[in-house]
């Protein structure tokens, strides 16, 4: 873009304060929440980025006390309009609550750029403080709803299209955790943005693989909210046929939301409740000790951007079921580091993992090769290194 500054010798290396501004993020009641985005920073401040964490939410959702984060994160809120209607304007009512604060933090250690998660609201609340403060700022995308447009419908949702055009055209960069997510800002962009693609990356230590290789109990695992798109519905009427062929044979599901009634009285429908465990939100420490003691990991979500928790199941060394179409079919290298399903093809869902439990071998290659995925390509300090040269690039 003409007459920008070139702020490249302003924040040299080792000398870049860098402003998060994030809905998501580690609180007390919830630690796994926006992990994504708190656990590379400790790796980008060891590459020399200093690092202020502002974590937003509206007023209404109520208070967050901070998490256990190695970077902690301010949380604050602001007012804005409950629901879909009131997210075209949170981002002018966010800009106008921590302006003033930022305004005193910039005077006293300069901010040399602005790291936004979301577009709405935080995206535009970085666009405006970057006109405001003369700040650069790029932007991060996690979904696959790019434009906001698909959770909030009608005029508000052609409102949250256009500020969301706005932002990412103002950013220094767009950057989208898969390839699948970068083809929908394109689209809906004409292809006019600059863009990269950063995946989320996964602490090798933390998800490791168990030290014991077997367990007497075979399990499969599933992780995450408890709404229609992911999918938990296929994997428990999977279960009644597999039950059948393995008596031992449990679904943990780790995750809430507002299918957990519904898919709790299908498995009673189903006959099959006392072979699926609902275990509702868990700790990052329990999350990753379910996976280490699982047989397989499942998630048959049909609208995922990437999903975290697929990449942290396969540096646990498990064999990993996802789906085709999806963010996770650009990692997994089917039949080699994991198996892809077509979404809702419950069929093909109860082959799949029928499979992987008659052949226990086959399963073992698939972790191993997993783990090796992960540890070449898909670390934090990985991550990292992506996102701080995209901060180098777009200080220029």
């Amino acid at each position: 873009m003409g007459g920008e500054v070139d702020f490249s010798g302003r924040y040299a290396a080792g000398n870049l304060h860098a402003l998060t501004l994030t809905p998501f993020y580690p609180s007390a009641a919830d630690d796994g929440n926006g992990c994504f985005v708190s656990e590379p920073l400790e790796w980008t401040a060891k590459l020399g980025v200093r690092n202020t964490v502002m974590a937003v939410r509206p007023a209404y959702r109520g208070k967050a006390g901070s998490g256990g984060s190695v970077v902690r994160g301010e949380w604050l809120r602001y007012f804005s309009l409950p629901g879909g209607f009131g997210l075209p304007t949170a981002g002018a009512f966010l800009f106008a609550r921590i302006v003033g604060k930022i305004r005193k933090l910039h005077g006293a250690q300069p901010i040399g750029l602005i790291h936004a998660h979301g577009q709405l609201p935080c995206g535009h609340a970085a666009m405006l403080l970057s006109k405001e403060l003369n700040i650069p700022f790029v932007v991060s995308v996690h979904g696959l709803d790019a434009f906001s447009s698909v959770q909030v419908g009608g005029r508000s949702g052609e409102w949250c299209r256009r500020v969301s055009r706005l932002v990412y055209a103002a950013s220094r960069r767009v950057i989208c955790v898969s390839e699948h997510v970068r083809e929908a800002v394109l689209k809906g962009m004409d292809r006019t943005c600059l863009t990269s693609v950063v995946y989320n990356g996964v602490d090798p230590v933390h998800f490791s693989p168990p030290r014991v290789p077997a367990f007497p109990v075979l399990k499969i695992l599933s992780v995450g909210n408890l709404i229609p798109i992911k999918g938990h519905e296929h994997l428990i009427r999977a279960m009644t046929s597999l039950a059948c062929d393995f008596p031992s044979l449990e679904l943990d599901i780790i995750g809430d939301g507002v299918e957990r009634r519904r898919l709790e009285a299908l498995a009673r429908r189903l006959h099959i409740a006392d072979k699926v465990h609902f275990h509702g939100r868990q700790s990052r420490a329990q999350v990753a000790a379910a996976m280490q003691c699982c047989t397989i990991f499942a998630l048959t979500s049909r609208y995922e951007g990437l999903g975290c928790v697929y990449l942290e199941a396969m540096s646990c060394g498990k064999p990993v079921v996802g789906c085709r179409g999806q963010g996770i079919a650009e990692i997994i290298q089917q039949g080699t580091s994991g198996c892809l399903v077509d979404p809702d093809d419950e069929q093909e869902l109860k082959i799949v993992i029928g499979g992987l439990l008659r052949d226990p071998g086959r399963a073992r290659d698939l972790g191993r090769v997993a783990r090796d995925t992960i540890l070449d390509r898909f670390t934090l300090e990985q991550q990292a290194e992506n996102l701080v040269r995209i901060y180098r690039e777009s200080l220029k």
